[in-house]
């Protein structure tokens, strides 16, 4: 898995490697941001620093042009529940003053086996709804781990991108810096979105994305430092605590299996039957009743989840011992909280049927069949 820093921190290892960013402030109060504002200099922004996309358009970013508006803007943002993430710190940073909006970004292309650069002048949106709508609008890029990103490679995937020639050379530059950060930290991801263009053609990093391999942690001791600051919220905490391997997403069917692969291939089928996974969480292999109760106790908490698939091969893991815990999780509750949805299969699998409250659960044989219900149920939920 991955630990994921926060804009404020990706920042900050952005400024140190030489890309250019905002002046900016991070704030726990209300009053603190006033003063980071005053101290910047207005125009600023004030971004909600939880992890979670498309802050902008649930509130979470406002730009303001004075102190009254700054005082008034994070009274609005902290403490306000963002897409289900409770915010408790901003980041007060100088308004940048764009011409364009690109996107950079570098990760792992696995089919491929190689890194890959990737340049669009469609930044400032959901990339990954360019990707699905505009493939050609992002140009890719592949690169030789063996002799890293070449400065004709950067060149070349900003020029096909269309990017303005009068800053093609600097654009260029911070794809290699990216790159390097990414191969040097051990990182699965890193982008700018926007990496925005002013009418003095600089260039400057407005967002910052960075996730890094959390198998590799103990050769970045100050990358490991920033882990609890990092660590998103009262689930990722929890998830941590319970030793389970999770990550939150933005849908609303939770997800449960035991099993990395299985798990993906679960979070592939709910996208493919049209709706939106709401969490990658992987009980691992031998999991008893106690370790499946904490689970779906995780999941239920979170307040995005819909409906819950609970998809469970057996081969060290029971299909009776399953079947308990899914039991005695929802035994527990006056009012089951979400529809539940479980698939079993393998190791005493038929057992575990047979042990199943069918009355508190949904029972589906085929995993296809335990996806399509649960994706209904969560779309009859949010209608």
């Amino acid at each position: 898995m991955w630990m994921k820093l926060h804009e404020y921190q990706a920042k900050g290892v952005f400024a140190d490697a030489g890309v250019p960013v905002p002046d900016s402030k991070l704030a726990s109060t209300v009053d603190e941001a006033v003063d980071a504002a005053e101290d910047i200099g207005y125009p600023v922004a004030i971004k909600a620093q939880v992890q979670v996309g498309g802050r902008g358009k649930a509130g979470g970013i406002e730009l303001v042009d004075n102190a009254e508006e700054a005082r008034e803007a994070a009274e609005n943002i902290i403490g306000m529940d963002l897409k289900g993430l409770h915010v408790d710190r901003v980041l007060v940073e100088g308004a940048v003053d764009f011409v364009n909006e690109l996107y950079v970004g570098v990760t792992m292309d696995r089919n491929e086996g190689e890194p890959v650069a990737m340049v669009s002048t469609r930044g400032g949106v959901n990339i990954e709804e360019v990707a699905a709508e505009d493939p050609e609008a992002i140009k890719r890029e592949h690169i030789d781990p063996a002799f890293g990103m070449q400065p004709y490679e950067s060149r070349k995937a900003v020029y096909e991108a269309g990017v303005d020639r009068e800053v093609a050379g600097d654009v260029a530059s911070v794809l290699r810096t990216l790159f390097q950060l990414w191969d040097d930290s051990d990182a699965t991801e890193i982008e700018v979105n926007p990496l925005m263009i002013t009418a003095d053609g600089d260039v400057v990093a407005a967002d910052a994305v960075m996730n890094i391999d959390d198998d590799a942690l103990f050769r970045h001791p100050d990358l490991a430092e920033m882990e609890d600051e990092a660590a998103e919220d009262d689930l990722e905490a929890k998830a941590n605590e319970y030793g389970f391997d999770y990550v939150r997403l933005s849908g609303n069917v939770g997800i449960i299996g035991n099993g990395a692969g299985l798990v993906m291939t679960t979070l592939d089928l709910v996208d493919y039957y049209g709706g939106q996974p709401a969490n990658f969480l992987d009980i691992g292999g031998g999991a008893k009743a106690e370790r499946v109760t904490n689970a779906l106790d995780m999941v239920f908490s979170d307040e995005n989840v819909d409906s819950v698939v609970f998809n469970i091969f057996g081969g060290i893991t029971r299909g009776d011992e399953v079947a308990k815990g899914i039991n005695e999780a929802l035994e527990s509750f006056d009012e089951i909280p979400k529809k539940v949805v479980v698939r079993l299969a393998g190791t005493n699998a038929e057992e575990g049927m047979d042990i199943l409250n069918t009355d508190l659960v949904t029972v589906e044989v085929t995993l296809e069949e335990a996806v399509q219900r649960a994706v209904e149920y969560a779309e009859e939920e949010a209608q």
